[in-house]
């Protein structure tokens, strides 16, 4: 994926939905734990030295696997590059835990889920699709997957 560096600049200065000093080590041999200005906007990580405002680099948290290490440590490893792997330390086990359910749900895989969970539910309720007024109701992107049956067509 190809990304336009002063894009991804302008994003890294957004607010973000977390954001806080970890130790951090690259997947490189020899990389040692780092002090990083870790933020998390929408699904992106990116990754400050502690006195500077351009980050040194940014993740994009999709096919990706997060992992707890230990109480205060968590890792991430992307799928396709198993040898990839970043490990972050936290300052506590209650930030760690926060860090990881962050991470999760900031995958557009997560909220592509959870809108067809949401999309399923409300249809079963109103029996109106929600998206049909947005004209995206047949989009490949929104439909239920995965051995679900697909929404109903809507009452005539």
């Amino acid at each position: 994926m190809r990304f336009n560096e002063k894009e991804l600049i302008f994003l890294s200065r957004q607010p973000s939905e977390r954001a806080a000093e970890l130790g951090m080590r690259g997947p490189k041999k020899g990389d040692v734990m780092k002090r990083r200005l870790v933020k998390l906007i929408v699904n992106f990580l990116f990754y400050f030295r502690t006195d500077e405002e351009e980050p040194v680099g940014a993740l994009l948290l999709e096919q990706c696997r997060v992992e707890r290490e230990d109480d205060m440590a968590f890792s991430i490893a992307f799928l396709d590059e198993a040898e990839r792997k970043y490990l972050f330390e936290c300052d506590s086990q209650e930030q760690c835990l926060e860090w990881i359910d962050a991470i999760i749900k900031a995958s557009y895989e997560f909220m592509r889920k959870n809108l067809i969970f949401y999309r399923s539910e409300i249809h079963r309720l109103t029996g109106k699709d929600p998206l049909e007024q947005y004209g995206i109701s047949d989009e490949t992107r929104f439909q239920v997957s995965s051995g679900l049956p697909p929404l109903p067509p809507p009452p005539t």
